[in-house]
């Protein structure tokens, strides 16, 4: 480790501490970092991205406003769950760690486009990993049907890309070409995602879910850091490492997500307990037990092997942990907030201005639901 990263990691323990418990409803009181970030950057994105969905045709409108928890089923106004806005918080929070707090307006639409395309991913996920609960009501797609969940998602990736493209800021074409990659990454890592879940559990290997991990989840983290350097002016280096950073928290990320999705409790989650494991998803955890040569490796892939019912959920759960994959889990994500601390250090060296950007990784690394 650098003495660099020794410094900001010092200067981030003498802080607050981002607690494993963060409510989505956080806010500024509570002296959170993390939480001020997020609510600051759903204050700034949220009339923007209001704005830009009013501007989709009605019946996608309605999708859209349904999905973001805007409206209910019957488009009345509602008070629903938008998300944390983790990904517009690390746009804005990279613009502002490169170019001073007054970055952080220049960025709004570039945040915006950043949230967008995720739910576009979300939109599409749901119908393809049939779930059909999403921030604690039914998912978009058993509402209006899979069609119109399908088309109001790719209707949201168009939207993004509008938004970069009309937006008069000369990071903008820079920007837009970034995001447009993205997004073919973030359909290569949920192309493979698919086609692991078709495979015999021992054919699959903890690099190869490594690797569709980083393109389904740290591919957009990476570019939301990457857009908010874009729009500092920043050079290629710190782009590249801004990048870099938000790629190894989004592993981090998507490390303890997928420990929630098999041990997380469905009153925070907003999601059924077990549900990857009842989807026989090959998720990093299972992976990792998979090829872990333990003898409860063998019973896992067992078990693994026949279609589950809902009582299987408590057994196969247990063969995972007694297979060292929660364990690994937890470790791997612990090694890659590591990795993202460095990466950070190259592009902001100075412990106070990366601090939010550490914030916002430690949250998402630490976080219950």
């Amino acid at each position: 480790m650098t003495e660099t990263t020794q410094r900001l990691i010092g200067a981030r323990e003498t802080r607050s501490p981002v607690g494993a418990h963060e409510d989505d409803r956080a806010g500024p009181a509570d002296g959170n970092e993390a939480a001020v970030l997020l609510e600051r950057a759903r204050t700034m994105v949220n009339p923007a991205l209001r704005a830009a969905l009013m501007t989709l045709p009605p019946a996608l409108r309605r999708v859209a406003l349904y999905h973001f928890g805007w409206q209910d089923a019957e488009g009345r106004p509602a008070q629903g769950n938008a998300g944390k806005a983790v990904r517009p918080a690390l746009v804005l929070t990279a613009a502002a760690a490169l170019g001073g707090p007054g970055a952080r307006s220049a960025a709004v639409r570039a945040a915006v486009a950043v949230e967008i395309v995720h739910n576009f991913t979300l939109l599409h996920d749901d119908v393809m990993d049939r779930d059909a609960t999403r921030r604690h009501r039914p998912t978009a797609w058993t509402v209006f049907g899979e069609s119109d969940a399908i088309v109001t998602g790719d209707a949201l990736q168009a939207l993004a890309l509008r938004l970069l493209a009309e937006d008069p800021h000369p990071a903008s074409s820079a920007a837009a070409a970034r995001l447009a990659d993205c997004v073919v990454e973030l359909c290569e890592g949920q192309q493979a995602d698919t086609a692991l879940e078709h495979r015999a559990p021992e054919e699959v290997t903890l690099d190869e879910v490594l690797a569709m991990a980083e393109a389904k989840t740290g591919a957009l983290l990476g570019c939301a850091c990457a857009l908010g350097a874009l729009y500092t002016g920043a050079d290629k280096e710190d782009v590249a490492a801004l990048d870099a950073f938000g790629r190894e928290a989004g592993l981090a990320f998507q490390l303890i997500d997928d420990v929630i999705g098999i041990w997380g409790d469905p009153r925070r989650t907003g999601k059924p307990a077990g549900a990857d494991l009842a989807a026989r998803k090959k998720s990093l955890p299972v992976v990792a037990a998979l090829t872990s040569g333990t003898p409860a490796a063998g019973e896992l892939a067992a078990l693994y092997a026949v279609p589950l019912e809902k009582e299987d959920i408590e057994p196969i759960a247990l063969a995972v942990e007694r297979a060292g994959g929660r364990d690994w889990a937890q470790a791997e994500a612990a090694d890659r907030m590591g990795r993202a601390v460095q990466e950070l250090t190259r592009a902001v060296p100075d412990p106070e201005s990366a601090g939010g950007l550490l914030a916002l990784a430690e949250f998402v690394t630490r976080r219950t639901s």
